[in-house]
């Protein structure tokens, strides 16, 4: 059984067993040892925590310290089959770009984040008139590193712009635990919708295809 918490085991979920992945932002390498370990990937990552990247190859993981705003760059169109950003996109300081990179490194996308338009931020700052703190705005707001807030239909749209599709979506509960979840309520308007019941989501995203012109 696995130890990995729910939102981290909802990801390995959807990634196909001796693929080769990337973890992006992999943080101590919990995610990645489980890949490897229970499906033969060959996992690679990168993290900005020196002591992250440490803790990494004590595990016996091939893991470097990179940024995702910047060293994405480097890495070659499709070198991955699964690319995975947890948790990350929204410290990023720019997630168009970084999306962009994810999405032409690899052939699938997994990525999850917070959604700042869940019941319980709104709540707390109609309530208190300042930035809240809950869990997932745990930080004051002059020292956290969230700096790109966004809903999940923020990061809906997000995907429209970059030409990706959703393979899978999943809204998450407090407990980190995931049900899969029709994206084509996030923009419905509709009040009970997971834009504002779920405090989180997993995306599974690819790029669409680009036609050539016929000539």
């Amino acid at each position: 059984m696995s130890n990995l918490r729910p939102d981290l085991a909802a990801i390995a979920a959807m990634i196909r067993p001796g693929t080769r992945v990337l973890d992006v932002g992999c943080g101590d390498g919990v995610l990645l040892e489980h890949l490897v370990q229970t499906k033969g990937v060959d996992g690679r990552g990168i993290e900005l925590s020196q002591q992250n990247v440490n803790a990494c190859v004590a595990r016996g993981l091939s893991v470097m310290q990179g940024d995702a705003d910047t060293d994405l760059s480097e890495y070659p169109s499709g070198a991955f089959d699964a690319v995975i950003l947890s948790n990350t996109i929204q410290a990023t300081e720019q997630p168009r770009l970084v999306l962009e990179h994810l999405l032409r490194i690899g052939r699938r996308t997994a990525v999850s984040l917070p959604n700042f338009g869940y019941w319980k931020v709104r709540m707390a700052l109609l309530a208190t008139g300042r930035m809240p703190r809950t869990k997932n705005l745990d930080y004051s707001w002059f020292d956290t590193p969230n700096i790109h807030l966004c809903t999940l239909s923020d990061f809906l749209d997000l995907t429209r712009l970059c030409d990706a599709s959703v393979v899978e979506a999943h809204a998450l509960n407090e407990k980190g635990e995931s049900r899969a979840m029709d994206t084509g309520t996030l923009n419905s308007g509709r009040l009970g919708g997971p834009n504002l019941t779920a405090p989180g989501a997993i995306f599974l995203l690819k790029k669409e295809a680009t036609q050539t012109p016929a000539g």
